[in-house]
């Protein structure tokens, strides 16, 4: 039952750690494309879409996918942190229950 448990959670951190990575990268590729092409907006913008809809979009409307990706992958690289530290702690609790 522990080595069961153990390698369920240590297979699920590493899947998110790659998703994270994977993520991450996406979220880089997409900022150069946005800084290459002098776009500016705040973080309340990437986490609003209304507001990203009413501000950012009209002042660069060529640039409309970019920003929703760039906005789309850096939230879900940082709900993928977010698993990410919740399987770091189950896997501590994990260790620390069968010790």
């Amino acid at each position: 039952m522990y080595i069961l448990l153990i390698s369920i959670v240590i297979g699920l951190f590493v899947a998110m750690l790659f998703v994270n990575i994977y993520f991450r990268i996406k979220v880089l590729n997409a900022y150069k494309i946005l800084v290459r092409n002098k776009v500016e907006f705040g973080a309340a913008h990437v986490f609003n879409r209304s507001k990203r809809e009413a501000e950012v979009h009209p002042r660069y409307p060529e640039m409309k996918n970019e920003i929703e990706t760039f906005a789309n992958h850096l939230r879900y690289s940082i709900r993928m942190a977010s698993i990410l530290m919740a399987l770091i702690t189950l896997f501590g609790a994990v260790l620390m229950y069968f010790r």
